[in-house]
């Protein structure tokens, strides 16, 4: 090697590998979350006024993650919509899915109650910041 520490080349190469074992560990996806899945990161909050879905693709007892948004949306009951942030109170996961009434965090498994955020199952022990939404027809908005 010319120059170079065989020392700078394996610090070097360690270095790339960490940033690229981060990189996978953060995620950072755009694809919106149905009945399940598994979360990647949760990008900022939409804008208000901006549309986020459409009534039809929220499951009663059920939800949807919006991860560009960071935001999901859940209906407890026919016709009930409700949202909360997807950053999970516990590390800043971003949450991944709804499932039987639960809102799932893939990190460490806290679950948050899908009707107004609080904690169902640990290790979070801070509700879900609700988000507030406008329903208006069939579309879903930030209020």
């Amino acid at each position: 090697m010319s120059g170079v520490a065989r020392r700078t080349v394996v610090s070097a190469a360690g270095g790339a590998g960490l940033v690229a074992a981060l990189a996978a560990c953060g995620g950072g996806g755009t694809s919106d979350k149905g009945s399940g899945g598994s979360g990647a990161g949760a990008d900022a909050p939409a804008e208000t006024g901006a549309a986020l879905a459409k009534t039809a693709d929220i499951p009663v007892g059920g939800g949807k993650v919006l991860d560009g948004q960071g935001v999901v949306i859940t209906q407890p009951t026919a016709g009930e919509f409700k949202a909360f942030s997807s950053k999970c109170t516990h590390q800043g996961c971003a949450v991944s899915g709804v499932s039987d009434g639960v809102i799932l965090c893939p990190c460490h498994q806290s679950k948050f109650d899908v009707s107004d955020g609080s904690v169902k199952g640990g290790p979070a022990t801070a509700p879900l910041p609700s988000t507030p939404i406008k329903v208006d027809g069939d579309s879903i908005t930030l209020a």
